[in-house]
C-alpha cells in the first residue's frame, strides 16, 4: 500500500535560513515516518540567495516550483521577493501559532481582505473543532457577524466565546493559555500575536497565510540574522513551529503537527541545549513521547 505524499517547496533564503531549515527537514522527516506519509521537498533559490545566483530574487525556476508545491515552507518573515510571491497565490487568511508548552497553544486567525470573512470564519471553526473545542471571537462587526453566527448555530459542540478588543488584549496578555483558536479582524491580528508571544522567552512562535487552493505559505517569526550565521546558535524553536503549522494547516496532517508542536513546547520547557543542532536533536528525541501525549490530549479533550 502506498504512502501519502506531498511536495514542499523549501525557501531557506539567507542568513541563518539554511541552518534553522536543515533541522525543520529532520523534524519532518521524522515526523513522516512516525504518521506514514512522504514530504518531497524541493529547496528553491529565493530571495537574496537567488539574487547572488541568478540576478533575481524570485526567478522564473522558483516561482514554477512554488506553484507546483503543496505548500511552502520559508525560514523567515518580510521582505519584496515574500510579498511578490505571496501576490502569486490566493491567500485568503493569516495564522499565527503561539506554542506555551508542551500541551498548551494558540492560533490567532485573521482574513486577510474583507471579503474572505466567509471562508476564514469556516476554517478557524474547522481548526477548533480539531483542537481542544474553543473558538474567541474578538471584536465581531458588521463585516462578518452574520456568518459568526451561523456558523456558531451549526458547530454544536463547540465552546464559542465573544470578547471586545479590550478584554481580549487584557486576557492574551495575562491569561493566553485560556484560548485555543482566536479569530480577530485584520487590524487586530499583528497586535494579537505579539501580545501572545512576547510575554515569555519560552514561548515559540510561526505564521501562516492560507489558502483555498494552491499551496499556502508558512513560515518562522525570526529575520535573517546575518550576525550569528553560521556559528550554529541560532534557535530553530520557530522553524520547527513553522514545519508543524505547514504539516497541519498546508498539508492536513494534523496529527503530524501536534507530534511535532508538542516536542517543541516540551524542548523548549527543558532548555539544556544552547545550540542550533542540539536543540533540534531535543525535539527530535521527543517526537515519539510527543505522538502518544498529542494522541492522549486529543481524545480527552
Amino acid at each position: 500500500m502506498s504512502r501519502t505524499s506531498y511536495t514542499v517547496a523549501c525557501l531557506a533564503r539567507h542568513g541563518i535560513g539554511p541552518e534553522v531549515m536543515a533541522e525543520a527537514s529532520r523534524a519532518v522527516e521524522a515526523a513522516s515516518r512516525l504518521h506514514g506519509f512522504f514530504v518531497d521537498e524541493h529547496h528553491v533559490p529565493f530571495g537574496a540567495d537567488a539574487l547572488m545566483r541568478f540576478g533575481h530574487p524570485f526567478p522564473i525556476s522558483s516561482r514554477r516550483a512554488v506553484l507546483a508545491a503543496d505548500a511552502v515552507l520559508v525560514a523567515s518573515e518580510g521582505g519584496e521577493a515574500l510579498g511578490a510571491l505571496e501576490d502569486e497565490l490566493d491567500l485568503r487568511a493569516s495564522i499565527v501559532r503561539v506554542r506555551m508548552n508542551e500541551r498548551a497553544e494558540l492560533s490567532l486567525v485573521a482574513p486577510l481582505r474583507d471579503d474572505a470573512w466567509a471562508w476564514t470564519l469556516g476554517r478557524a471553526f474547522s481548526l477548533a473543532c480539531d483542537s481542544r473545542a474553543r473558538i474567541t471571537l474578538v471584536g465581531v462587526d458588521s463585516r462578518w457577524a452574520g456568518e459568526a453566527e451561523e456558523l456558531e448555530a451549526r458547530r454544536d459542540g463547540l465552546e464559542v466565546e465573544r470578547l471586545g478588543v479590550r478584554d481580549a488584549v487584557r486576557a492574551l496578555v495575562y491569561t493566553p493559555h485560556r484560548f485555543d483558536v482566536v479569530v480577530c479582524p485584520p487590524e487586530l491580528a499583528a497586535t494579537a500575536a505579539e501580545l501572545a508571544g512576547s510575554l515569555a522567552q519560552r514561548r515559540a512562535a510561526a505564521w501562516g497565510r492560507l489558502a483555498p487552493s494552491g499551496p499556502s505559505v508558512f513560515g518562522a517569526t525570526h529575520g535573517a540574522a546575518d550576525e550569528i550565521a553560521g556559528q550554529g546558535v541560532a534557535d530553530p524553536s520557530s522553524m520547527l513551529l513553522a514545519a508543524a503549522l505547514m504539516l497541519g494547516e498546508g498539508l492536513g496532517e494534523r496529527s503530524a503537527a501536534a507530534t511535532i508542536s508538542s516536542a517543541v513546547g516540551r524542548a523548549r520547557e527543558e532548555r539544556r541545549e544552547a545550540s542550533t543542532r542540539g536543540l533540534a536533536d531535543v525535539v527530535l528525541a521527543q517526537l515519539p513521547l510527543a505522538l502518544a501525549n498529542a494522541e492522549f490530549y486529543r481524545e480527552a479533550v
